[in-house]
């Protein structure tokens, strides 16, 4: 098994639109990075483990668990131009993006938010990628010692 975090902004798509969701499972559309991409259409599998967290937010942190339940398929929203996410160049047959499904597992009880781990970051959250300068990726794969640190933050 394996361990990702994946941000969203929570206006946009945020722990609660996932819960409110038909099984409270949802596909995650919309990334538009080559390496975001490759590790969902190639190492992300059914039953890892998603740190979800809310990005572009005044207190930006982790607030919720989730799982992958359908690894990388190509990403529908990439073909319609009708969609936010459309890209002109892909091309259903070989198609550029990927996305997957997750299935929310539980709210956290509370934030761990963005300034809390970064106060460990020179002890047991050094080389967690979300606090290296930076980091923009939506997705990033997490190292099992950062998971459980994080989680018993909470």
């Amino acid at each position: 098994m394996n361990y990702w975090l994946m941000k969203s902004e929570p206006d946009v798509f945020g722990i609660d639109h996932l819960a409110d969701m038909p099984n409270q499972t949802e596909h995650w559309d919309g990334v538009r990075n080559y390496q975001a991409r490759n590790m969902m259409r190639d190492d992300m599998k059914v039953g890892d483990q998603v740190l979800f967290y809310h990005s572009n937010t005044d207190v930006p942190g982790v607030v919720g668990l989730a799982e992958v339940v359908k690894e990388g398929y190509p990403d529908h929203t990439a073909f319609d131009p009708d969609q936010k996410y459309y890209d002109a160049k892909s091309d259903p047959e070989n198609p550029r993006w990927f996305m997957v499904d997750i299935k929310l597992v539980r709210k956290m009880k509370r934030t761990i938010s963005l300034h809390e781990m970064k106060e460990y970051a020179e002890g047991p959250l050094e080389g967690f990628r979300l606090l290296g300068k930076g980091n923009r990726l939506s997705v990033m794969p997490v190292e099992k010692e950062y998971w459980d640190f994080v989680l018993g933050l909470e």
